[in-house]
């Protein structure tokens, strides 16, 4: 406690973890001070955060970031104070958070669009600016988002992803009603992309390798059509059968794998669509030709956009997606590396951590 003339000053300090230096690894459960909420701000104590696959590419250096910073980006929490120009949240209040428009210039052509993502000088929370690993954060008033009091707070963590699956699968293309989907891919943002499309009444064929047993398990459970691990299972007899030899309607592609791509292109019908959600780290082999002699529409899908927002708190206020049956561990704060490793080892759904 510091002592000044007119009052005290408490130091409250609060666990985080931390990229602590450039390079892999250097990542830590470190004491940081609380932060303190400017008068266009509100501060929210974080119930829940998501491990993204964006955290882990930092643990290992493979994604660009600003250390030293606080990780994390996917969260919901109780709104703690708001600041005096702060109008549209109460202390008590049930939030989300925007977590890409942390800094951005504001001016550029893809501002003005609402396409954030492209400004050059954007930084977002998690790996430019402190994020959600820790016990409080505070963010501008524009950047949070009530939820509804039927969501759970572990589900509205995950708004973040849901927004990255709104914008490929309701945005850029979008799935029938009676369809046949083939979703590559079973990690959270597949599982999040099966929710959604299993609510649109589309027909889903969930495909994954041998480390993905448990995925593919908790993917049967959530609604799909089929699930074929390709280790042991030959996906184009089962594609061909359940299709009457066609092919698919639509392929997701979310495990971020050249073998997976090439699949995906395999497996759809003529003039089928394929959207790219996973990013590969590499240079990929394709047989191309096939786009040409199907007649295939390819489109790649990054983050989101201010009108992808408004549609998933829309998703929210409907309540017609199942987004807590794909949580299957939540860990404290302070065993952030054995969270880390189940992520990172196909060994569960989505994994939340939270502060105790």
């Amino acid at each position: 406690m510091l002592k000044t003339k007119n009052r005290k000053v408490w130091y409250i300090r609060m666990k985080a973890i931390m990229k602590v230096a450039p390079g892999p690894g250097n990542v830590e459960l470190r004491d940081i001070p609380d932060v303190e909420c400017k008068d266009n701000e509100v501060k929210i104590n974080v119930k829940y955060s998501g491990i993204c696959g964006t955290d882990l590419h930092i643990l290992h250096d493979t994604f660009k970031n600003f250390p030293p910073v606080v990780l994390g980006h996917e969260f919901a929490g109780i709104v703690i104070e708001t600041g005096k120009e702060v109008n549209s949240f109460n202390v008590g209040d049930r939030v989300t958070v925007l977590p890409s428009t942390a800094i951005t210039c504001g001016t550029c052509e893809y501002c003005k669009q609402g396409q954030y993502v492209f400004c050059e000088t954007r930084r977002g929370m998690g790996y430019g600016v402190n994020g959600s690993f820790t016990k409080n954060v505070v963010v501008r008033e524009d950047m949070a988002y009530k939820i509804p009091d039927y969501i759970s707070l572990e589900a509205a963590a995950l708004a973040e992803p849901l927004a990255c699956v709104v914008q490929a699968l309701e945005e850029l293309e979008t799935p029938n009603a009676g369809d046949t989907v083939l979703l590559s891919g079973p990690g959270p943002l597949g599982l999040v992309s099966l929710s959604l499309l299993i609510s649109r009444g589309v027909n889903v064929i969930v495909a994954g390798t041998d480390v993905d047993d448990i995925r593919l398990e908790l993917s049967q459970k959530m609604g799909a059509s089929k699930v074929v691990n390709v280790s042991k299972e030959n996906l184009s007899d089962i594609v061909k059968d359940l299709t009457n030899e066609k092919g698919v309607d639509f392929a997701v592609e979310c495990a971020g794998h050249p073998s997976s791509i090439n699949a995906c292109l395999q497996q759809l019908k003529n003039k089928g669509k394929l959207v790219q959600l996973g990013i590969v780290g590499s240079e990929v082999t394709l047989d191309y030709d096939l786009v040409i002699y199907k007649q295939i529409t390819l489109q790649g899908s990054v983050a989101h956009s201010m009108s992808t927002w408004e549609k998933v708190m829309k998703l929210f206020e409907q309540n017609t997606l199942d987004l807590n049956s794909l949580i299957t561990h939540k860990f404290p704060l302070e065993r952030w590396k054995e969270a880390f490793e189940m992520s990172e080892n196909k060994q569960a759904g989505k994994v939340l951590l939270y502060h105790e």
